[in-house]
């Protein structure tokens, strides 16, 4: 007896097929339903592990954009202060594909315990630091963690959860992620004033350590066990890792530099900027080459149009998310004159909207299953926005900044947890951990530009100005990519009225080109949204690596599924063993 096929579904069928999925698999009226599930203790447990994991990274990627001129100060970091920033974000962007790849050869467990355990050791040496090469080590450490974490939470939970509910406990995780990443200038702000910014590091270990203890007697997956130690070795891209490793490196040494240290048409830039353009042009020829058996990151993630378009969008919003995180505190401190602690209280509006507007994003997502039209509206408030904060100046109200946050927190939140289900709507589950870590690699690609693309708009309109300072030592401390390094009330009050008044001004209108310009990235992201395929997401899971069944879901019943609705069915044959 055949079954007739939606016109919509089978239009999804013929895409999954193109990645490896089954058209009998999509179809939700050409399968039996599994019975009503809950989920148990062990499974919550996983999420709560999966929050505090999560939660150190998402501290750490903002924590010191109120407290990196102190930071600079106490430690004598002069030039070099931007890569305390960047070396962070580095090694963060540079190793996601190659976790997400060891993710799927060795499993899930003994590499997220690695992850946070490097990621705790990175914070230790930081909040040891005596200079700045031993702080820029140690946040180059803690990116490699930051990396991990922001790149296996996804998958953990993409392992445990169908894609049509994936976005509510997504949504869980992202939350506490939010929370701390817009906490963390309040945070760094209040450590700098009340203690030493060396507990902007310190708060790490502890936390970290609570989540190496919840991970080490809690997660416990699935894994593929039927080869040898060196088997696996050789399935690892080396030559793409190293590829994109390079490519991004070069990359971030000429965004770094390029306007602040050396002009842009400086052979110093234009052959780093190249050679990373060049590089990554050659990793993606590379990935689809017969030379490469397993790629890194698959070309097939990208042959239908609406991961593509999103693939590009998570880019997008991620260096806008950042523009906002690491320039509203430099409107703050440096032209309202707020301490570091009260600049991370007035971005407090960013998250008490963001993370309702994230959640309620998401329950409709689940509800409805469309996310299209999230994605529109959201990028389409997040312009207006972005677009108001160029009428920010020394002059405006309470009400104005407040608000102006209100609209652009919301849009984001719109945003924030939507991307990744749109982008592993037409992917097969078998490519779930490569998919999240091309994502999660994106996402901390944009993080690079997303301080680096403002920086550089902030320090070229500086110097632009500086000539209306009539002060000739502090021009040249403030000229020539030195400005944001002096972004805070402490140096601003220091200075006589007049000078104060010219310096505030030169802030102020630097900053006004910084918004504008962002405005083009949004409607970019726009534009691109309107090429999406609204694709039904899926509402079953069938994954290798998920966890024990009888540790994660009970039916309603108590009992125990039966193997034909066991989302981790693989984990009863012999090739499969318990990540123990």
């Amino acid at each position: 007896m055949s079954v007739e096929t939606k016109p919509e579904l089978r239009e999804e069928n013929e895409l999954r097929e193109e990645n490896g999925l089954r058209a009998e698999d999509s179809s939700e009226e050409a399968i039996a339903k599994p019975p009503p599930m809950t989920r148990g203790f062990k499974f919550w447990t996983i999420i709560f592990a999966l929050c505090v994991t999560g939660l150190l990274g998402a501290l750490e990627n903002t924590v010191v954009s109120t407290s990196m001129p102190t930071i600079v100060e106490d430690l004598g970091i002069g030039d070099n202060y931007i890569w305390i920033t960047n070396a962070f974000f580095l090694t963060s962007a540079a190793v996601q594909p190659l976790f997400g790849q060891l993710a799927n050869v060795f499993g899930r467990r003994w590499l997220t315990i690695f992850i946070v355990a490097i990621f705790t050791l990175g914070s230790g040496i930081c909040g040891g630091a005596t200079g700045a090469n031993m702080l820029i080590i140690g946040r180059a450490v803690q990116g490699i963690g930051s990396g991990g974490i922001n790149m296996i939470v996804d998958v953990i939970v993409s392992d445990l959860v169908p894609l049509r509910e994936r976005g509510n406990f997504i949504a869980i995780v992202l939350t506490v992620y939010s929370i701390g990443s817009s906490m963390g200038p309040l945070v760094g702000g209040i450590f700098v004033q009340r203690t030493t910014w060396r507990w902007v590091f310190y708060i790490n270990l502890p936390v970290g350590g609570f989540a190496l203890v919840l991970l080490f007697l809690f997660l416990h997956t699935n894994y593929q066990s039927n080869t040898t130690f060196s088997q696996k070795i050789k399935r690892i891209d080396y030559i793409g890792n190293v590829l994109i490793m390079a490519a991004t490196a070069a990359i971030l040494c000429a965004l770094t530099y390029g306007g602040s240290r050396f002009p842009w048409g400086s052979w110093r830039i234009v052959v780093p900027l190249v050679l990373g353009l060049v590089g990554l042009v050659i990793f993606m020829v590379f990935e689809q080459s017969k030379f490469c058996p397993e790629p890194v990151v698959p070309p097939r993630l990208f042959k239908n149009r609406t991961s593509l378009v999103v693939f590009i969008n998570t880019y997008l919003f991620t260096v806008l998310l950042y523009w906002v995180l690491f320039f509203i505190p430099v409107y703050f401190q440096a032209i309202l004159g707020s301490s570091p602690a009260r600049a991370g209280v007035k971005m407090l509006p960013i998250t008490l909207v963001a993370i309702p507007g994230a959640v309620i994003a998401v329950i409709v997502l689940s509800k409805f299953g469309k996310y299209k039209a999230l994605h529109l509206a959201g990028f389409i408030i997040l312009t207006l926005g972005m677009g108001l904060f160029a009428y920010l100046d020394r002059y405006s109200s309470d009400a104005e900044w407040v608000v102006f946050q209100i609209i652009a927190a919301l849009g984001s939140g719109m945003i924030l947890n939507t991307l990744l289900p749109a982008f592993q709507a037409p992917l097969a589950e078998s490519d779930q951990a490569a998919a999240t870590a091309s994502w999660a690699f994106m996402r901390s690609f944009g993080n690079i530009w997303g301080v680096a693309i403002p920086a550089s708009i902030f320090n070229n309109q500086f110097n632009k100005y500086a000539y209306r300072i009539s002060d000739a030592t502090v021009r040249e401390k403030l000229s020539n990519g030195h400005a944001y390094q002096h972004a805070s009330n402490t140096f601003i009050n220091n200075l006589s009225d007049r000078v104060k008044s010219e310096v505030i001004g030169v802030f102020s209108d630097s900053l006004k080109l910084v918004w504008e310009v962002s405005i083009a990235f949004c409607g970019l992201a726009c534009i691109l949204v309107l090429l999406e395929k609204e694709l039904p997401l899926r509402k079953e899971l069938e994954t290798e690596y998920g966890m024990t069944e009888k540790d994660v879901i009970q039916t309603k019943q108590g009992d125990t599924p039966d193997a034909e609705y066991d989302p981790g069915n693989e984990s009863h044959s012999q090739d499969n063993k318990r990540d123990l």
